[in-house]
């Protein structure tokens, strides 16, 4: 997520620049001002995003101070009109990202009438976490596990709405789970389980969409190897590049040595890519 303001104020090529391998992109805006969010979704059209996504679901201290992300489950109406006014500036999507409710407020009907409200003003497209978001007591880290999941209450929602898109998020942790939820739901989105065991990325459309054989690590590595060697030469640091890739090998023989290997090196000044590979090696043996 980047803030709106941040968009039009900051260095926006360092905030939300890209690479064309990336795509299909979406960036995550947080706000709650109607003409600054449609500023900011703008600015990420003409960078070619994608689509744009309106975070109602981050409980930070930092997001609370500011009053959105799940700040805004109790107020759809400010939702409503910033996709209002998004949706009147850019050609591209404009999507919703929520929980089920805050705090002590009901859930269902804080959920229905938050996307009964926002839904009115054109958005068809919303990803539910299926957890409250408790912003007093839990922090950011405890409100995505403690909160109990109710994936219940998503399917009732997409019963209900049957013309709006509804994705589930919260809790998945395996493809299994994905395909399931694929039979009630228009889409899945994992979220710690694709950051700790990034793997499985790799078997996503092989697994869910019967598209080709599935990408091994090893695989991955490889292909975002000439990415990494460019970006090095414009000098980003190897870690910046690696410090998301320590559980690519989780559950293999040698993963220990990996994320050590990398954890100690690529800080380093002057790493480059002879440090992954002595990474590699660790798993390159046991692979053999």
């Amino acid at each position: 997520m980047v803030t709106a303001d941040a968009v039009i104020h900051g260095d926006r090529e360092r905030l939300i620049g890209f690479s064309e391998a990336e795509h299909p992109l979406v960036l995550q805006l947080g706000g709650n001002e109607p003409a600054k969010m449609a500023e900011a979704a703008s600015i990420a059209e003409a960078f070619g995003y994608d689509e744009v996504n309106i975070n109602c679901g981050c409980p930070s201290d930092r997001v609370q101070s500011g009053a959105f992300g799940a700040c805004l489950m109790a107020q759809p109406k400010i939702v409503a009109e910033c996709v209002s006014a998004m949706q009147a500036r850019v050609s591209i999507p404009v999507t919703v990202k929520c929980r089920i409710a805050i705090d002590d407020l009901p859930a269902e009907e804080t959920l229905f009438g938050f996307v009964e409200k926002v839904s009115a003003a054109g958005c068809d497209v919303f990803t539910v976490h299926a957890r409250k978001a408790w912003l007093k007591g839990l922090s950011p880290k405890e409100n995505r596990e403690v909160p109990p999941l109710d994936y219940g209450l998503v399917s009732k929602l997409k019963a209900a709405r049957p013309d709006l898109t509804i994705l589930l998020n919260g809790g998945i942790t395996t493809l299994e789970a994905c395909q399931q939820h694929l039979e009630e739901f228009d889409g899945v989105m994992l979220g710690r389980a694709a950051y700790q065991t990034p793997a499985i990325l790799g078997e996503v459309d092989a697994a869910l969409y019967a598209d080709g054989e599935p990408v091994s690590p090893f695989d991955a590595i490889e292909a975002y190897r000439p990415y990494m060697a460019a970006r090095l030469q414009e000098g980003v640091s190897l870690h910046a590049m690696t410090r998301h890739m320590l559980g690519l090998f989780n559950g293999r023989p040698g993963a220990r040595l990996w994320r050590r290997t990398l954890s100690e090196l690529a800080p380093r000044a002057g790493a480059g890519l002879d440090v992954l590979d002595k990474a590699l090696e660790a798993v390159s043996l046991q692979r053999a």
